[in-house]
């Protein structure tokens, strides 16, 4: 048998060998072989019946008759003994895991721990272990069974009271036990079995309540069964052990050496040494993990013997890596790479030994051409980290046109943007030029959901290894040209920075931009940085006949109209610095400002800034206009801020990891970069380039990578929309009326159906936007239960109080529909994220979706937004394989008029098969393929799945591509489901 990693010990031989090696709790509770006069037939009867039902509602009619026999059985006069008290307890818990509710036995259960015989003691652990809540008012009976059992020093019935312990874990078991099992694990008089059970339970406990378990002298006992002869204690000690010391170092520093000279043993041993504890010929793996593991909780070994020693292990593991393969199959050299992965994480952790360091690189280096993808993402993964110590840099950028070929051929995203990571933690100014040009390069064809982590990983490796400032600007330029959607406000503001703080790059910067703006096709992040400069810097080129002061507001002014409102409000500010820079324009300029569609415009900014700039360029003389509009100062040095978006991305660790080590002296342009800024600072006053306070510039930002909003948003790309004093204190699009509406009787913003119907097909994605807030979603749904997390961005500056989003359910929804709650924060600060949680029960269909009202405090205004949840039926849809016979003959039994539904329609999509068939199966159904005559339908199949009923579906898409139209057919053995069913579908097409 081979070892268990986290498993407590089986306590019985039989059952020994058969011990799970999973890290869990709940299926550490093992059946035993039961001997043959102990077998419950009347258990092997009710099993057999059960297999042997034909239908659902004959397995319901059985257990119900089953379940009034014994109701009757134990409120009998007659008392019952220990076998019956088994036998009916046993009956009662495979009734619960078919899924049936119990609501008694339970005290039965409890009776069973005070017997003597272990088969009636193990299921009585086993159903409290599954059925017992951690409130439940018999968790004080249980605590009186166990302290008894604990007492006993029987090392079966010890097992079996400390699996009890871990399966239940609750804060009222850590108190009544958290002082107990420490003794229990250091007693010199306890047996292996029970050791390990005890420091596994010990492990949970403190997992769960980490204040109840007391730290006292056993902490040092402890560490000492890294020594011991059974290899399963050393294994659960160890993870105790790495648990405790993250949070009391000090208390087990100790074990460093112990550590050493286990792992010591283990890895200079031959496979036959340990044999029950060698898998596919490799000694211990599980251990050796564990062991690296914990010495990464440490620095490197200050004892030179221990510290050599350790150098010897990972030698040793790097020299084996190299050796021929011992087995062909995949456990063994899964094991052997889990311990050389381990070994390099330690190596890079003490970043202290230049050759371990350089070897691990190289073997890293191997692994980036393996043609198993998990290895070449691992490999990628771990020379991230090796790129930023200054031992292995050099060594990691020797791998470059390999990484660079990964970025380009890889077929799985998540290994190319591991690579793209890599090309970003070996860049220095040795290879810059080189690394950006790839990325450029790859940037045209990558994955939407990385765009705009290149980009900004390109703006900031520009920025930073910069010496041609020229070379700067073009690949500033051309980053908006390539990726114009993903180039976040950062960006742009960064190069307007460097280019006002660098007198050498302006007229260049002037004459580029002027250029890029003539391509007829130019993003509105071109037109932002092109306003910008030409109105600080225009001069330096007008002299050009080619790009004189007329052309250059003539080219600006075309892109104008095509603009969002708040580029318009820029070009508008550009225009009134024409008129101080080239008189010449002034009654050209003055003519487009006196134009109705500027001093009347819709829009309250537009207007101001036509009206207040034709004024001033009328009355003030030509010393205060230049006094008014002279030249931007130089911006003050301070943290990148496109470093900093890039770090709230990653989070703080991984960027921090990669500029570690790496930062040059005089690397960083003018107001550059500073690795030891805050990574949550506020955007900076320079961010305002313009004065647009009141009317934040637009972006369409692309979806970020790092976290969990990387699901959320991937799916829809954001478009921010500018917001004006006015909408910032309405900022419902609806109007007052909407507000007011939504206010008293919370009903639904009028979007509240578009958006819901987004995500009929979906599960992830942004639910509504406006300027103040953002709200994600990401959901997962198994037949009918579901968990959805919700995201409340806060978009502004100003931090919302009383915030409280509410759950409402419209008409007789709460007897269809379960939804629990998590409570969220009420104060959520500016630029903030909050998430609640809410579970979801199906109990029968249903056609109404659940309300989320949302109400907060933004700057004294009370705001009220009501949306539709994105929880409709066909989320608890479970797809159904089958064959074209069963099809055909299920959809002619489902014939009557009530169970069709059938629809119509015109095509309101371009009729795209892969679209329709993603559709669909984001739908719930199964594709099923050759099933219809006409290979041009599409035929699907599943299951609507609610606690109280289960309905069949059907469905059949007819395309006419010739006509444009759809016929869309659902039969399902409810008339409701078929309704809607075809309603949501139909408005997917």
């Amino acid at each position: 048998a081979r070892p268990a990693c986290d498993v407590i010990a089986a306590p019985y031989p039989a059952a020994r060998a058969a011990a799970p090696r999973s890290s869990g709790f709940r299926s550490r509770v093992i059946m035993p072989a039961v001997s043959k006069g102990d077998g419950m037939r009347g258990l092997a009867v009710f099993i057999s019946d059960i297999r042997n039902c034909k239908s659902k509602e004959a397995e319901i009619k059985r257990i119900n008759k089953e379940l009034a026999n014994i109701r009757s059985k134990f409120k009998g006069d007659k008392a019952l003994d220990g076998y019956s008290k088994k036998k009916y307890v046993c009956k009662l818990l495979f009734i619960f895991l078919l899924g049936h509710d119990i609501d008694f036995g339970h005290m039965e259960a409890v009776n069973l721990l005070s017997s003597n015989k272990y088969t009636e003691k193990q299921i009585g652990y086993l159903f409290i272990s599954v059925l017992v809540n951690s409130n439940s008012e018999l968790i004080r009976l249980i605590n009186n069974a166990i302290k008894n059992d604990l007492a006993s020093r029987n090392p079966t019935f010890m097992c079996l009271s400390l699996h009890c312990i871990a399966n239940v874990g609750s804060r009222e078991m850590a108190e009544a036990f958290a002082s107990e099992i420490p003794r229990i694990l250091v007693a010199g008089d306890t047996m292996d079995s029970v050791k390990q059970s005890a420091a596994l339970c010990l492990l949970r406990l403190y997992k769960t309540s980490p204040d109840l378990v007391p730290m006292g002298e056993w902490t040092s006992r402890v560490v000492h069964l890294l020594n011991d002869q059974h290899m399963g204690v050393v294994t659960a000690a160890v993870s105790l052990i790495t648990c405790l010391c993250r949070k009391s170092p000090d208390d087990f520093k100790t074990c460093v050496s112990l550590a050493v000279s286990r792992l010591s043993r283990i890895v200079s041993s031959a496979s036959t040494d340990l044999q029950d504890y060698t898998y596919y010929f490799v000694p211990a793996p599980w251990l050796s993990v564990k062991l690296l593991r914990l010495l990464q909780c440490y620095p490197p070994p200050e004892d030179a013997a221990v510290k050599g020693r350790l150098v010897e292990c990972l030698e040793t593991i790097l020299n084996k890596a190299q050796e021929p393969p011992k087995s062909k199959k995949v456990q063994h050299s899964n094991a052997k790479n889990a311990i050389l992965f381990e070994a390099i994480s330690l190596i890079i952790h003490y970043d202290s030994e230049p050759n371990l360091l350089v070897r691990a690189c190289n073997q890293l280096g191997q692994f980036l051409q393996h043609r198993e993808t998990n290895l070449r993402y691992l490999a990628l993964e771990s020379m991230c980290t090796l790129a930023s110590s200054e031992f292995s840099h050099e060594a990691v950028k020797t791998h470059i046109e390999t990484v660079i070929n990964a970025l380009k051929t890889e077929r799985d995203v998540s290994v190319r943007q591991r690579a793209a990571d890599l090309l970003y933690a070996m860049c220095d100014r040795t290879n810059a030029k080189q690394i950006v040009s790839e990325m450029l390069s790859y940037l045209e064809t990558a994955d939407y959901s990385i765009r705009e982590e290149i980009v900004l990983k390109v703006a900031i490796l520009a920025e930073k290894y910069a010496v041609d400032y020229s070379w700067y600007v073009d690949t500033i330029l051309n980053l908006i040209r390539i990726a114009g959607d993903y180039v976040s406000e950062e960006v742009w503001y960064r190069v307007i920075q460097i280019v006002i703080n660098r007198d050498d790059v302006q007229g260049y910067a002037a004459k580029t931009v002027f250029e890029a703006l003539q391509a007829p096709a130019c993003h509105e992040n071109m037109v932002k940085v092109g306003g910008y400069i030409l109105g600080e810097f225009g001069n330096l080129i007008a002299g050009d006949p080619r790009s004189s002061p007329l052309v250059q507001f003539n080219l600006l002014h075309s892109k104008f109209h095509l603009c969002s409102v708040s580029t318009r409000a820029l070009l508008l500010s550009t225009y009134i610095k024409f008129i101080n820079l080239f008189p010449e324009t002034k009654s050209t300029i003055q003519e487009v400002l006196r134009s109705d569609s500027q001093i009347r415009n819709s829009d309250v900014e537009l207007q101001q800034r036509a009206v207040e700039y034709l004024k001033l360029s009328s009355i003030a003389s030509t010393d205060v206009l230049a006094t008014v509009l002279e030249e931007m100062p130089p911006f003050p040095e301070r943290e990148s801020s496109i470093l900093a978006k890039l770090k709230k991305k990653k989070g703080p660790g991984a960027v921090n990891e990669l500029e570690e080590g790496k930062k040059e002296p005089n690397s960083e342009l003018n107001g550059g970069v500073e690795q030891t800024a805050s990574t949550t600072s506020t955007p900076s006053p320079s961010a305002d380039l313009l004065g647009l306070r009141a009317a934040p510039v637009v972006g369409s930002t692309a979806p970020s990578t790092g976290n969990l909003l990387v699901d959320v948003f991937s799916d829809t790309p954001t478009t921010t929309t500018a917001l004006t004093s006015d909408a910032e204190d309405n900022f419902l699009s609806s109007g007052a009326a909407a507000v007011a509406a939504s206010a008293s009787e919370d009903l639904p913003i009028a979007e509240a159906d578009e958006l819901l119907n987004k995500f009929v097909c979906k599960n992830n994605g942004v639910l509504f936007e406006n300027q103040l807030l953002q709200i994600g979603v990401k959901s997962e749904f198994r037949q009918n239960l579901g968990r959805m997390y919700l995201f409340y961005g806060n978009k502004t500056s100003v931090q919302f109080q009383s915030f409280t989003p509410t759950v409402t359910y419209p008409g007789d929804l709460q007897s269809q529909l379960n939804l629990q709650t998590k409570p969220v924060h009420p104060i959520v600060e500016g630029g903030a994220q909050v998430q609640q949680v809410l579970n979801i029960e199906c109990l029968e269909d249903f056609e109404e979706a659940p309300l989320i009202n949302i109400k907060f405090r933004y700057g004294g205004t009370l705001q009220n937004i009501t949306l539709k949840l994105p929880i409709t039926i066909n989320k608890f849809f479970q797809a159904t394989e089958m064959p074209s016979q069963d099809f055909f003959q299920r959809w002619k039994q489902l014939s009557l008029p009530q169970q069709e539904a059938q629809k119509i329609f015109k095509a309101s999509h371009p009729m795209d098969s892969e679209v329709t068939k993603a559709k669909l199966l984001g739908f719930g159904s199964a594709l099923l393929e050759n099933v219809d005559p006409n290979p041009d339908n599409y035929v699907g199949a599943g299951i609507i799945q609610a606690k109280s009923v289960q309905v069949g579906c059907l469905l059949r898409l007819e395309p006419n591509h010739q006509a444009q139209m759809y016929r869309l057919t659902l039969r399902t053995s409810k008339e409701s489901v078929s309704r809607q069913l075809c309603r949501l579908l139909a408005q997917q097409f």
